[in-house]
């Protein structure tokens, strides 16, 4: 037994005005009829209808989708075939565009106005907006974090870029120094621990003393960080660490 055009509209989520134009345009018109003599839709109706309405979701034209429909070449699982793919690429697009909002998101809340792009582009592979949690769980209430993120909410991509650019000759520093066979509490380790503390003030937040060997003692105990640096030269995690100490005690 077919269908109504009411119970159909209900069924398919459409309008009754939207079917009665279908039939107008001869896109889809009832191919049965009731005991009654109503014009109702037929099985094959209706999978053309959810044709027509997965066609218009993809922003076709009633017009593209007749063509399409009315194709006699084309066999039906081929239309499902097709329409499978293009809703499998409109998910991922949906997708990436979810996850780049979700990136932004979280680096506003850091403070990092960037486009996704932008990030990729001065960060390169790290990614500071996937930490956007942890560091709001653990540090979120201090005085250090909020003035990071007024501090930076209103750096530009040149900023971010120098600021990058300031904390990597930091690091190679370090590791020249490392390589060089300098102790790591000689003058010139400990001067490179005082670029790395005035690095950090004038970026994002007035580093004292015992704010940076709070780091120093977190470069050891975060396996990510002892990564980061362990990426630059093998056992600069711990001659960082123990240069920033040495400046600490020598400052003191």
């Amino acid at each position: 037994m077919g269908l109504s055009i009411g119970d159909v509209a209900r069924t398919a989520h459409v309008t009754v005005r939207a079917l009665h134009h279908y039939d107008a345009i001869g896109l889809l018109s009832p191919s049965e009829r009731s005991a009654a003599g109503y014009r109702s839709y037929s099985p094959a109706d209706i999978e053309r209808l959810q044709q027509i309405v997965v066609y218009r979701s993809l922003g076709m034209s009633l017009q593209d989708i007749t063509a399409i429909l009315d194709d006699h070449t084309v066999e039906p699982l081929e239309h499902l075939r097709r329409q499978h793919a293009l809703l499998v690429e409109r998910s991922e697009h949906v997708h990436r565009m979810i996850a780049a909002i979700d990136k932004t998101m979280e680096a506003h809340r850091m403070g990092i106005n960037l486009t996704p792009d932008e990030q990729s582009q001065v960060f390169g592979a790290f990614a500071p907006a996937s930490y956007a949690d942890e560091v709001e769980e653990r540090w979120g209430e201090t005085d250090a974090f909020a003035k990071s993120k007024a501090k930076t909410s209103s750096y530009t991509k040149a900023d971010w870029a120098e600021a990058v650019a300031e904390q990597t000759a930091v690091g190679e520093r370090f590791a020249a120094l490392l390589r060089a066979g300098a102790a790591a509490d000689s003058q010139d380790a400990m001067d490179a621990a005082e670029a790395h503390r005035r690095q950090i003030t004038r970026w994002y937040y007035d580093c004292s003393y015992e704010i940076q060997t709070g780091l120093a003692d977190m470069y050891l105990a975060d396996p990510r960080f002892t990564e980061n640096y362990e990426n630059i030269e093998a056992g600069l995690a711990q001659y960082v660490h123990d240069a920033i100490h040495a400046n600490a005690i020598a400052r003191a």
